[in-house]
């Protein structure tokens, strides 16, 4: 059996009422992740790649990723995380209201780990959380934080 450990998940998104949300699921499922939580897909990057205020940001297990954003949209993130060496082992959940065939299939075809649709429902938005945590946390078997 895997030995518990604590994560770091990157979570972006612009949506405050999603983002409270996410953070209500972590602290109602016990969660002991660290959540970071960035607004747009620019600051996404900056955080990923250490710039912009973001020095000491950790390297994140896990992001979290809305795919309509401000200022770099999510596809545009997603294929940036997935084309750059250093980064593209991080897995990446879309997280996403898109329901859109062409918005999974792009997803996958830009290598994301996993494409969720957020329920609009709290009890089922909290569900889906605590089933990507456990999924992450317990079952999949994460690289190395560097």
């Amino acid at each position: 059996m895997n030995e518990m450990r604590w994560i770091d998940v990157l979570l972006v998104e612009d949506d405050p009422g999603d983002i409270l949300l996410t953070k209500e699921a972590f602290e109602l499922n016990k969660v002991r992740n660290k959540l970071h939580v960035v607004n747009d897909g620019e600051q996404a990057m900056a955080f990923l790649r250490r710039e912009d205020g973001y020095a000491d940001a950790p390297r994140p297990d896990l992001i979290l990723l809305d795919l309509n954003l401000p200022r770099k949209d999510g596809r545009e993130v997603l294929q940036d995380i997935k084309g750059d060496e250093d980064l593209r082992r991080i897995p990446v959940v879309v997280l996403t209201t898109s329901e859109a065939e062409e918005d999974i299939l792009r997803s996958y075809n830009l290598h994301a780990n996993a494409y969720v649709s957020k329920p609009v429902d709290f009890e089922q938005f909290i569900s889906v959380v605590r089933r990507i945590d456990d999924f992450f946390v317990t079952v999949v078997k994460l690289p190395s934080a560097d």
